[in-house]
């Protein structure tokens, strides 16, 4: 079970280590928790969480692999906790300093390949840790996880010294996605489609052509100032979290950092799913702290341009229905909220990370496609340069 949480962690993106796992079996081998869950997950939780904002996301894998358990039982018949083969297998790596890596000697192309023949043809079982036989963990130019100048690479999962002159294993490759985004900046270049320039505020700003012609005017050295110009536009991020949306959150958090660089004038707020009568900007108090979608309406005047960031993936039914929500009962469905929004801001745009070859086969995303009038980008840089075009019409 410990091994099925430590797993659950990785696949939260909580960044747990093998390290810090071992450190936690370490607590719990000198019966630091006692038997109850409660003491066990208040010392998994030191153990393994090093930044605070990743406990949401500790809380609700604890609350899901030991939902139920009362006590952790006394251990009898259990027998030891299994460690992960990959585990093992980095035992036997290879490693070597650099006196003994200059020791080696390459066999070079031909020698190499008559030797590999010569093996095949009299090695009758495994080896690991020397110097001839194909094998793993040590110096000989075949096998895997070891250390030679010039080898053939035999079973290892991906590369270690980059010294391999052949690798003899299948390798599956895949073509480089040219729709895919890059990274922060990349989408911080794609977000300034988006801009109109104003002058607002205290003048700051040495005006020189201002300068030159008061000053020829006037006879005299008449410096000019002005407001510094900057991009007018005014943003209000949606953002859905939760669910089938925590597969793509680092894309989504390099597009919220992207943003937040870009538009001085930007708010956001999120929502899970749909858009209902409360939102809220702080998951962590989200059940304590939300605010009325109406209360937002009213506090954005309609020239801010909305951009809506989910997967669009739900139960139809909590788009049409009241009642509708996964988490509460909602007087009245998400496509009435959400066209109250489209209403008050006519600016709107959904960036959907989703491939959008995949829409076709998820009913509530045509749905939220067919309520924004077609406004739907799917997140990528030429769906970011599309979604920026539409909003600046």
């Amino acid at each position: 079970m410990l091994l099925q949480f430590f797993a659950a962690l990785r696949e939260a993106r909580v960044p747990v280590t093998p390290r810090e796992y071992l450190t936690l079996l370490g607590a719990l081998d000198r019966d630091l928790a006692g038997k109850r869950v409660e003491d066990f997950y208040h010392l998994a939780r030191v153990a393994l969480v090093k930044n605070e904002r990743h406990l949401d996301r500790f809380d609700r894998v604890f609350g899901t692999v030991f939902k139920g358990l009362e006590t952790l039982g006394d251990g009898e018949g259990q027998g030891p906790t299994p460690i992960p083969e990959e585990w093992l297998r980095k035992l036997v790596e290879k490693h070597l300093s650099e006196e003994e890596k200059a020791e080696l000697k390459a066999l070079g192309w031909d020698r190499l390949f008559e030797t590999l023949k010569q093996r095949l043809a009299e090695q009758k079982g495994r080896h690991q840790g020397g110097s001839k036989w194909i094998g793993t963990g040590g110096t000989s130019p075949f096998g895997a996880y070891g250390y030679n100048p010039e080898g053939i690479r035999i079973g290892q999962e991906g590369n270690r010294n980059f010294r391999a002159v052949k690798v003899w294993d299948r390798r599956d490759f895949r073509d480089l996605d040219d729709g895919r985004e890059l990274d922060t900046r990349s989408l911080r270049i794609a977000l300034r489609r988006l801009r109109r320039f104003a002058r607002a505020g205290a003048a700051e700003e040495l005006d020189l052509d201002g300068t030159i012609r008061s000053s020829a005017a006037r006879g005299y050295l008449d410096l000019r100032l002005r407001p510094e110009r900057r991009n007018a536009v005014k943003v209000l991020l949606l953002l859905d979290v939760g669910g089938s949306m925590d597969g793509h959150v680092m894309l989504a958090e390099q597009l919220f950092s992207a943003a937040r660089g870009e538009f001085k004038n930007l708010a956001h707020y999120y929502f899970h799913n749909c858009p209902y009568e409360t939102l809220w900007q702080e998951n962590a108090r989200r059940h304590e702290a939300r605010i009325p979608l109406l209360d937002v309406i009213r506090t954005y005047p309609p020239d801010y341009s909305v951009v809506f960031v989910g997967d669009a993936s739900m139960s139809p039914y909590e788009i049409a229905m009241a009642g509708g929500s996964v988490e509460h009962w909602n007087a009245e469905s998400g496509s009435a909220w959400l066209q109250r929004i489209l209403d008050h801001f006519p600016k709107a745009v959904w960036l959907n990370p989703v491939p959008a070859q995949h829409w076709a086969y998820t009913q509530s995303i045509g749905m939220v496609r067919g309520l924004m009038g077609g406004r739907m980008f799917p997140l990528t840089l030429e769906g970011l340069d599309g979604a920026m075009r539409a909003l600046m019409r």
